[in-house]
């Protein structure tokens, strides 16, 4: 689908980055969640773009107009770059090695890929290890069916979501799903509806509903696995498995990113990208800053995952 083009304004460097500065004023939903003063910021950056000398400038300094909301789901794009807000996961451990997690004690070489899992046995047979690197990619019910009759005889499974950086919300829920035994509030949502930066729909209620076929519900303990980079819609699935049965959350903060982002092109034909959408949890609290876990796991080691050996030790005292 074609983005809209913000078309209000001169196709110049200060008509660029008035653009810019407009359309997030105007259609982002987390200007006052963020606490930014957003409007001191106009008329410096608009004098800022006057000075530029070409492209790859005025397109750094836009960028480091977008660094001030902190917010992964805010990119800025060109055909020679796409900007990122590094601060965002700056100061957060980083607990995950796929080379140790795919190594010989876990997940090992002869894992199984079903859909978008890819799974194993770990703790000599007795849990189940899932690995979902990307809600970009789905399953379907047949392939859960195969993965939970393989674990049938396990303890628990162990849910490694971390540097997962989101995708299709509908396969987070349906993941989720295998884990509730009824249908359950996780959240709420709503939408800008206006130009002011309170212009909110009213909330409505995010559910997940379970799984049509018991054989694809998993009622034993379950452990998730987040950081930093469990972003996006996985920040939402780490979300709704607080209120899993027997599930346990473990690792650090996640990436958060609870809007659901929306684009906008800019005069010179570049794209904006950004939340449109606020998600909050059960009790209305916005998981827009990420999720903490039950338990905190910050440390990291060349030869063992420590999140996943806490993940173990977790389910056997279970």
């Amino acid at each position: 689908m074609q983005e809209p083009r913000y078309s209000n304004y001169p196709n110049t460097p200060c008509g660029n980055m008035e653009a810019l500065w407009d359309i997030i004023d105007k259609k982002y939903c987390f200007v006052e969640e963020k606490g930014v003063l957003w409007e001191s910021l106009r008329d410096e950056y608009i004098a800022y773009a006057d000075t530029v000398e070409n492209e790859r400038e005025l397109f750094s300094l836009m960028a480091e107009l977008l660094d001030h909301l902190r917010d992964g789901h805010v990119n800025l794009y060109s055909n020679f770059d796409r900007s990122r807000s590094r601060s965002w996961y700056e100061g957060f451990p980083e607990i995950y090695n796929s080379g140790v997690v795919y190594g010989d004690k876990y997940l090992t070489k002869d894992y199984m890929v079903a859909g978008g899992m890819h799974y194993n046995l770990i703790a000599g047979g007795t849990i189940g290890l899932i690995r979902y690197p990307s809600f970009s990619t789905g399953f379907g019910a047949m392939n859960m069916l195969y993965v939970l009759d393989y674990f049938s005889e396990c303890r628990g499974i162990v849910l490694d979501v971390r540097q997962n950086g989101g995708g299709n919300l509908d396969y987070a829920k349906s993941l989720a799903s295998t884990f509730f035994s009824e249908q359950r509030q996780v959240g709420w949502w709503n939408h800008k509806t206006g130009e002011g930066h309170y212009d909110l729909s009213e909330p409505e209620p995010l559910n997940i509903d379970t799984t049509d076929y018991a054989e694809t519900r998993w009622t034993k303990p379950v452990v998730v696995l987040c950081d930093r980079g469990s972003y996006s819609a996985t920040n939402f699935f780490v979300n709704a498995m607080q209120y899993a049965d027997s599930c346990t959350i473990i690792g650090v903060t996640t990436g958060g990113g609870g809007g659901m982002p929306l684009s906008y092109e800019l005069p010179n034909g570049w794209m904006v990208r950004f939340s449109s959408v606020k998600m909050y949890n059960a009790d209305m609290q916005s998981i827009e800053e990420g999720i903490e876990p039950d338990i905190q796991v910050t440390t990291q080691s060349t030869t063992e995952d420590m999140a996943i050996e806490k993940a173990i030790e977790t389910i056997n005292n279970m």
